[in-house]
C-alpha cells in the first residue's frame, strides 16, 4: 500500500495496536476525536466522524480507510451508536467513494454476534475442544445495540462493494488486551486478541487481494468458538500468539 491511509478513531485502543506495530510501515493520518496528549508521529486531524465536513477532510487524497471510530461502549444508547456508529460510518463510505478509495478495512467486533453466545453453548463452547465455530458467513446475531449498529455497518459495507466497487473486509474483534489474556476468564481467553496479532490482521486486511469478506481477528488460542480459517485463506492471516501460552503475567512457551 504505497498511498497515504486513513485511521480513524486513533485515540483508542485498536488504534493503538496498530501504530504501535505498523507505524512506520504506512503513510498514515490521523483523524483523532480529541486531541492527543502526544504529538503523533503522523499526519492527524481533529474531528467527528458524523459531521460530514470533517470525514471529507480527512478522507482527501488517501487510498485506504482503517475505520475504527465510534462508541466502543456495549452499554451505549441507541441514539449514540445511531449518530457515532451507524450514521458516522455512512458518513465515511460517502466521502470514500467520492474519493475513489480502493479498499475500507472495518472494525465491527464480537458484539455483532453476542447472542449466539445461549445458555445451551456456554460455558462449554469457551473450552478447548469444543467444535462450535462461528465463521464469518453466519446472520448476524447482536446482543445490545452496540452490537446491532456493528452488523448494521457490516451490511452497509456490503451495499458499498456492490454499488461502487471498493473492497471492504469486515474484522469481528474479539477480546483486545495489551500483554496478557484475561486469566480466569474463559470467555476472555476464547475471543483474545493480542496487539501484535491485531496488527498482523489489519496489515493483511490492507495488503491482501479480496471483495468483500467478513472474518474474525483473535489470536490463534487453544479455546475459541470464532474461526480463523477465512482470515488465513483470503488475507493470509498467520496470527502468532495464543491465550492458552500464558500463566498468569507469565508467558510459558
Amino acid at each position: 500500500m504505497d498511498e497515504q491511509v486513513l485511521l480513524t478513531g486513533a485515540g483508542g485502543r485498536v488504534g493503538e495496536a496498530v501504530l504501535r506495530e505498523l507505524g512506520d510501515e504506512y503513510d498514515w493520518r490521523l483523524l483523532f476525536h480529541n486531541p492527543p496528549d502526544e504529538e503523533p508521529d503522523h499526519e492527524y486531524r481533529i474531528g467527528d466522524v458524523d459531521d460530514g465536513d470533517d470525514v471529507a477532510k480527512a478522507v482527501e487524497g488517501v487510498g485506504a480507510v482503517v475505520h475504527l471510530a465510534g462508541d466502543p461502549r456495549p452499554s451505549a444508547p441507541w441514539d449514540s451508536v445511531m449518530r457515532h456508529n451507524i450514521d458516522g460510518t455512512h458518513n465515511v463510505y460517502e466521502a470514500a467513494v467520492d474519493e475513489g478509495v480502493e479498499k475500507f478495512v472495518y472494525a465491527s467486533s464480537n458484539h455483532a454476534v453476542g447472542a449466539y453466545e445461549t445458555d445451551e453453548r456456554t460455558p462449554e463452547m469457551y473450552r478447548a475442544g469444543d467444535e462450535f465455530r462461528l465463521d464469518g458467513t453466519e446472520l448476524p446475531r447482536p446482543g445490545n445495540h452496540y452490537g446491532v449498529s456493528k452488523a448494521s455497518c457490516e451490511v452497509m459495507g456490503r451495499y458499498y462493494h456492490d454499488e461502487y466497487g471498493i473492497s471492504v473486509c469486515n474484522i469481528r474483534i474479539g477480546n483486545l488486551t495489551e500483554g496478557h489474556p484475561p486469566i480466569d476468564y474463559e470467555r476472555g481467553q476464547a475471543m483474545w486478541l493480542s496487539y501484535p496479532d491485531c496488527a498482523r490482521i489489519h496489515r493483511c486486511a490492507l495488503e491482501a487481494d479480496y471483495e468483500f469478506e467478513t472474518v474474525y481477528g483473535i489470536s490463534d488460542n487453544d479455546r475459541k468458538y470464532y474461526s480463523l480459517e477465512r482470515a488465513r485463506e483470503v488475507l493470509g492471516y498467520d496470527p502468532q500468539d495464543n491465550s492458552a501460552e500464558w500463566d498468569g503475567d507469565e508467558k510459558t512457551v
